[in-house]
């Protein structure tokens, strides 16, 4: 059974930081590409950064500089770290382990609010 366990959320003041766990089990870390993504209420979900096994990584154009992807393929964990949070950072954010075109693991997902 494949799980994916996010951590790490919570409330933060604006320019506060935040580090985000993707605990993975069920499936051969190693293999897959693994993501992070947010949603904000009223929008669609989007892509915030990616990291291949190898450790490449892609991030999206509104939080590069500020947040960093990782990977620890021995803990099968992959990390979001989160500096310099705006409020249009809040956002549930879920992990995501991909495999190929058309293998995908979602999280159950861990809401981030940044507030005063």
């Amino acid at each position: 059974q494949v799980q994916l366990v996010e951590s790490g959320g919570g409330l933060v003041q604006p320019g506060g930081s935040l580090r985000l766990s993707c605990a993975a089990s069920g499936i051969n870390f190693n293999d897959y590409m693994m993501g992070w993504y947010r949603q904000a209420p009223g929008k669609r979900r989007e892509l915030v950064a990616s990291i291949i096994s190898g450790g490449s990584t892609d991030y999206a154009g509104s939080v590069k500089g500020r947040f960093t992807i990782s990977r620890d393929n021995a803990k099968n964990t992959v990390y979001l770290q989160m500096n310099s949070l705006k409020p249009e950072d809040t956002a549930v954010y879920y992990c995501k382990a991909s495999l190929w075109s058309n293998i995908a693991y979602w999280g159950q997902g861990t809401q981030v609010t940044v507030a005063s």
